[in-house]
């Protein structure tokens, strides 16, 4: 029987009955075949972590890196994010289209990827916490150091986010994988902040601030030999900090090597379990306009567009609201901690409410949590409040990591049965995926960093005006609630119900026997 024949395919929208299996299941292809053992999933979630230590260093202290250590003016710095964060968006649709194109090797089409680009995006990475010697052309280092970097990490994130479609075929499998992943990646996030945030808070504390700003504008004020004492004060700040956050990133450096070699040697990446051998693998320019015409993986990439630019733009901003807004400079590295360890611990939570209830829900649920908690810590800001907002905030934050790589795989299967005789669009899928969040959060962050160059915020300086204070607490509170209320009410539209997912499965799993049988058939036919 051809592949594709007398199947009942039901893509989201579309109720219709599950056919009644027509096949016996082929005695090579048990059950077990699609389990992984825990030593796998443990392995999988690992290569993760250190894409999550790189960028939660970046999302909680690059900006004010860039504002207080390197010190670039906040235009310059709004220019780095955007410019950067934009490039790593583009670079992800096109990076997609060369795994599209890659062949099948030992160790796999997407693992070649992951182990030949990271020993280079650890070089990029250090260098990009590295202070140049010269003054003038820091901005174009920056820049250029972050675009290197944002690409080689797109040439990470894309193979292996694309990498869960290629564990096993079974559904529930990948679901379980992926709630390994979000695990090890949140752990991930919080050992980027602990460690970054361990070793260069004392670069931030207040003792480092005399009784004056130490910036500029502000050196001209007293006696000669104060100006003298706090311009000496000044630069040996500004050479403590270069050395910790030069620390910080040999540090984090090492940890992305561990973590790739322990994926690469514990993961075994399979091929698509689902098309026959012989079929021939989709053109990108065909696979792109299939995907862009596919109604759930808009609906859900625009929902969650809008979520993730909410989250970052807490994350990038909280150090400095922190340190200039709620005068909580001393603290700020254990509540981010505290943010991080909540949200490790509530994703087995999440993880158990979305197999009993449905990931619809708990995306609603667990998102919707943080909005007032941000906007109670703007109005209270004393250290109780900040702890207690920390520990709700970790709840959405795990939801906002889990959800949507546990929904998109149901959306690449959903459009595997709208779409039967295609292969080889998972990585259009995810990178277009990422290439939307990273374009949106690039914009974000520039213009949050822009408005603090509106509201007067000086560069270097220990204390700031009070319309900077008020712009901050303006980013993270009301911006992030309205982001995240416009993307809950997008995925109102998303399709996929639970209802819908498990016809999916069943279909599939009918679509795979016949697969299984047609490609025996074959073989048997050249194989008199």
């Amino acid at each position: 029987m051809a592949k594709g024949e007398n199947i009942s395919h039901t893509p989201a929208g579309m109720p219709l009955k599950p056919p009644e299996p027509s096949f016996t299941k082929p005695l090579h292809q048990t059950v077990l075949d699609q389990k992984l053992s825990v030593c796998s999933k443990l392995c999988f979630a690992i290569g993760g972590a250190p894409n999550q230590v790189a960028g939660s260093a970046t999302a909680f202290f690059l900006q004010i890196y860039l504002l207080d250590v390197a010190q670039i003016n906040p235009f310059q710095a709004s220019m780095v994010l955007f410019i950067g964060k934009a490039w790593g968006a583009v670079s992800d649709p096109v990076v997609g289209f060369f795994i599209t194109k890659s062949k099948w090797t030992r160790i796999g089409r997407l693992m070649p990827w992951m182990v030949g680009c990271t020993p280079f995006v650890v070089v990029s990475y250090f260098y990009l916490w590295f202070v140049p010697p010269f003054t003038n052309g820091r901005f174009i280092w920056y820049l250029g150091f972050y675009c290197l970097y944002q690409t080689l990490i797109t040439c990470f994130h894309v193979p292996y986010s694309a990498l869960t479609m290629f564990l096993s075929p079974d559904q529930k499998e990948r679901d379980s994988a992926t709630a390994y992943r979000m695990t090890m990646e949140v752990l991930g996030t919080l050992v980027g902040a602990a460690i970054q945030g361990q070793i260069v808070a004392s670069a931030h504390t207040l003792k480092n601030c005399p009784q004056h700003n130490m910036s500029a504008s502000h050196l001209g004020n007293g006696s000669g030999a104060e100006i003298v004492k706090r311009i000496v004060h000044s630069q040996d700040f500004l050479s403590h900090a270069k050395e910790m956050y030069m620390i910080a990133a040999g540090v984090i450096g090492g940890v992305f090597l561990i973590c790739t070699v322990v994926m690469f040697l514990g993961v075994k990446e399979r091929d698509d379990p689902y098309i026959s051998k012989t079929e021939k693998q989709i053109p990108f320019h065909k696979g792109f306009i299939l995907v862009m015409h596919h109604g759930p993986y808009l609906t859900l990439t625009a929902a969650f567009l809008f979520i993730s630019v909410a989250i970052q733009l807490v994350q990038s901003n909280f150090v400095l609201f922190c340190t200039h807004a709620v005068d909580l400079r001393d603290h700020f590295q254990n509540i981010v901690l505290t943010i991080l360890v909540s949200a490790v611990v509530s994703i087995p939570l999440w993880q158990w409410f979305l197999e009993r209830f449905g990931k619809k829900k708990a995306a609603f649920c667990g998102i919707t949590w943080i909005m007032p908690f941000t906007v109670m810590l703007v109005f209270i800001p004393n250290l109780v409040v900040a702890y207690v907002v920390a520990v709700s905030s970790g709840l959405s934050v795990a939801a906002s990591l889990l959800l949507p790589w546990s929904m998109l795989p149901d959306v690449v299967d959903d459009f595997r049965l709208a779409n039967p005789c295609c292969k080889g669009y998972e990585a259009i899928f995810y990178s277009f995926y990422v290439f939307f969040t990273k374009f949106a959060a690039g914009i974000s962050l520039g213009v949050s960093t822009l408005c603090l160059e509106f509201a007067g915020y000086d560069t270097g300086a220990c204390r700031q005006p009070a319309q900077v204070a008020y712009t901050l607490k303006l980013l993270i509170g009301a911006a992030p609630v309205a982001f995240i209320v416009t993307g809950l009410l997008i995925l109102l539209l998303y399709p996929i119900s639970e209802d819908v997912r498990l016809r999916n499965k069943l279909c599939l799993e009918e679509l795979r026997k016949q697969s299984c049988i047609s490609s025996r058939t074959l073989e048997d036919l050249s194989n008199p």
